[in-house]
This record gives C-alpha cells, sequence and structure tokens, in this order.
C-alpha cells in the first residue's frame, strides 16, 4: 500500500472514530458535531454567496502577505548569508524578533497600518518572513566554495555568479522557506481575523459563528476549509519544487 493511501487510510480512521464517539454520546453533538455534519456543512458554506465573499477575502489577504514576505526575506537572507559581519552584527536581533507571536503584535499594528486588510497582512508578513529569511541565509552559506571558484576562474561577473551559481544553488532551500511560510502565514491571517474582530473573513466567520450561535458545525467546517486550502498548497509547491526544480530533492529546510 503506496504511502499517501496509507495517510488517507488513517484519516478515514479517525474520522470513523470521531463519528461513533458523536453516535454512542461520548461526544456532545452541539460542542463537537459528527464529521457526517460538518461534511454537509462544508458544503452548505461553499455554495454561500457570503463565505466565498470571507474566503476572498482571506485567500488575497494570504498571497499578499506571502508576496510581501518572499520580496523582503530573499534579498535580506542573500546579504545575510554573503555578508559574514552583517550577520553577527544581526544575529541576535534576529533570534529575539523570530520567535514573537504574530498575533501579539495585532494592537501595535493596528495603530500602526490601521484596521482592516492592512493589519492581518502585515501580521502575517511579519510572521512569514523568518523561514524565507533564515532559509536563504542558510543556503547562501552552504554553497560549494569550489562552484564559485570555478564560475571567478572563467570570469564570470558578479551578475552572473548570481544568476548562474547562487541564485540556482539556493532555489530549492528558499521554495520549502516558502512552503513553510505559506502555513504560517495562513494560520495568522485566520487568526487576526478572529482576534481584531469586524472586517471580512473566515476567521471572523467562524468567529461570530461560534461566539454568536454556538454553530460548530460552522466553525468546524471554516477550520476544514482552511486546512484543505493549505494542504494543498504545500502539495502545489513540492510538486513544484520536484518538476522545476530537479537537480535537488524538495527538502533543504533548516
Amino acid at each position: 500500500m503506496r504511502s499517501p493511501i496509507r495517510s488517507v487510510f488513517g484519516l478515514v480512521v479517525l474520522l470513523a472514530i470521531w463519528e461513533g464517539l458523536s453516535a454512542t454520546g461520548v461526544l456532545d453533538r452541539d460542542v463537537v458535531p459528527p464529521p457526517s455534519e460538518v461534511a454537509t456543512q462544508f458544503v452548505v458554506l461553499l455554495g454561500s454567496a457570503s463565505f466565498a465573499v470571507a474566503a476572498v477575502s482571506t485567500l488575497l489577504s494570504w498571497l499578499i502577505a506571502i508576496t510581501l514576505a518572499a520580496l523582503i526575506a530573499i534579498p535580506l537572507g542573500l546579504v545575510l548569508g554573503t555578508v559574514r559581519s552583517l550577520r553577527t552584527f544581526t544575529g541576535v536581533a534576529v533570534e529575539f524578533l523570530r520567535p514573537l507571536p504574530a498575533v501579539a503584535l495585532v494592537p501595535l499594528v493596528t495603530l500602526l497600518v490601521g484596521s482592516g486588510a492592512a493589519t492581518k497582512i502585515t501580521v502575517a508578513a511579519f510572521a512569514a518572513l523568518w523561514p524565507i529569511m533564515l532559509n536563504t541565509r542558510h543556503a547562501v552559506g552552504e554553497i560549494d566554495p569550489a562552484r564559485r571558484d570555478v564560475a571567478r576562474a572563467f570570469g564570470t561577473s558578479r551578475r552572473w555568479m548570481l544568476a548562474g551559481v547562487v541564485l540556482p544553488s539556493i532555489a530549492p532551500f528558499v521554495l520549502t522557506g516558502i512552503r513553510l511560510s505559506a502555513a504560517v502565514a495562513l494560520v495568522v491571517v485566520v487568526s487576526t481575523e478572529y482576534v481584531v474582530g469586524g472586517g471580512i473573513g473566515i476567521g471572523q466567520l467562524v468567529a461570530v459563528s461560534g461566539r454568536g450561535a454556538g454553530r460548530m458545525d460552522i466553525v468546524l467546517a471554516g477550520a476544514a476549509f482552511t486546512g484543505l486550502v493549505g494542504q494543498l498548497a504545500n502539495v502545489g509547491i513540492i510538486a513544484a519544487q520536484r518538476k522545476w526544480l530537479h537537480w535537488a530533492p524538495a527538502g533543504g529546510s533548516v
């Protein structure tokens, strides 16, 4: 039995146990609805115009946050990986900022950039910045010196050194950083929508359904949709890495 099939089989078993616990009354259906009810509500949500608007708002904010994080983190990682003195100088600051909980910065970000989409994009971009930057910085330091020496021996300019040696060498690491950051950014976007209140998004839909209406089936269906999006993004990035970066395995994270 192939590994993906085993993984799906494990999920099916887990859902069957969950359904059985709900059917026997071990789990309160009002608090933890069975998978059958969640699946039904999931289908209902997919056909809802209000959910479509919320989903588009969340996914668009997520994509913008990932793009911003990559545009900042990749050049920053290249510089820090190349200039050792700068890497040493910024080491403590990076290690201090990296573990900061992004959602805890929501009140400060709200004051700085205003509420709404700007807040969740900024906070998510901050959270997504670190895996990409650290992977890029690590990758630059791991480039085989012999490759650089050979390129210099042939009189390669700095521009072609970057395009022909550095970028192909670090690409698998960078894409892995983006893959890790995609999951982080999605969680932060939805969490920010939930915490801030108001506005549009899956997090706000979940908050209203859970706090006000007590509709745990909608809460779990919204969570399932978010998880599905994250899984599809993860699979898509791995597939792209295997197709276009065929000289390196899909890995390279630190």
